[in-house]
């Protein structure tokens, strides 16, 4: 980002006069600016204070209008390093990996919400997808995972109780908790699908009724064939990219 002018000078100002609170002026004229590539993917935003100096506002007020821009997903924090814009994530669609796996991968910081954990046995579809017999046992997890403190994907796991020690064995990672078991899956068959996201959906993912989202479905299976895992993961449709690398050889 070319740092000739001030930021206030490229984007535009704040009109102290107006009636729109100030930190909601900054967040929208930042939104406008990321919307017209003024300001682009993985560019740094000036330190709060330059910006406070800049917009002639107080800290505080940068600070709350930063804060709700991480929250969209618009923007991300590196720690010790700042504010950036977001970049879309690239997803290689024929890599078999977990999502803390893709985040670490992007220098990002992977974290989770847990919605619900729970065990039970496996319904008619869980057990026609997992090969498994009717009455086996499994256990359900569904979180809400962060990428630098932003929403990006609502995932549900059916994983067959045997491959984990326990419910609560699962920490950031699942794929690292099969892995300590030794039942971390090394094959699978994924779908993408294209959706809208429905109000629930949007709500937990800072998104609106309606916008695009990406459904990855996944069934894992281990080296001797044995299916362990079903999931479906939801990610926001404008921060994520599946790409895979095709040869016709």
């Amino acid at each position: 980002m070319p740092h000739s002018a001030s930021l206030s000078a490229r984007i535009g100002g704040l009109d102290p006069t107006g009636s729109m609170p100030l930190y909601r002026q900054l967040q929208r004229v930042l939104k406008n600016a990321i919307d017209r590539r003024l300001l682009l993917p993985d560019d740094a935003l000036p330190a709060e204070r330059d910006l406070a100096l800049d917009f002639a506002v107080s800290r505080i007020t940068v600070r709350k209008a930063l804060d709700g821009l991480v929250a969209e997903g618009l923007l991300h924090r590196r720690q010790g390093s700042g504010n950036f814009v977001a970049g879309r994530v690239e997803k290689n669609f024929s890599a078999l990996s977990s999502f803390s796996e893709d985040m670490r991968a992007r220098g990002r910081v992977p974290t989770s919400v847990w919605l619900r954990r729970s065990s039970g046995t496996v319904t008619p579809e869980e057990s026609l997808a997992l090969r498994a017999s009717p009455g086996s046992p499994v256990f359900r997890f569904e979180r809400l995972r962060y990428a630098d403190g932003a929403p990006m994907a609502l995932e549900h796991a059916t994983i067959l109780a045997y491959a984990l020690s326990s419910l609560d064995s699962v920490g950031e990672s699942l794929y690292a908790a099969l892995e300590a078991t030794g039942h971390r899956p090394i094959r699978a068959l994924q779908r993408l699908r294209a959706v809208l996201l429905t109000a629930d959906q949007a709500a937990l993912l800072n998104a609106a009724p309606g916008d695009a989202g990406l459904l990855a479905e996944r069934i894992g299976s281990l080296r001797d064939g044995r299916v362990v895992e079903m999931s479906h993961s939801l990610y926001r449709g404008d921060t994520y990219d599946f790409v895979a690398e095709l040869s016709s050889l």
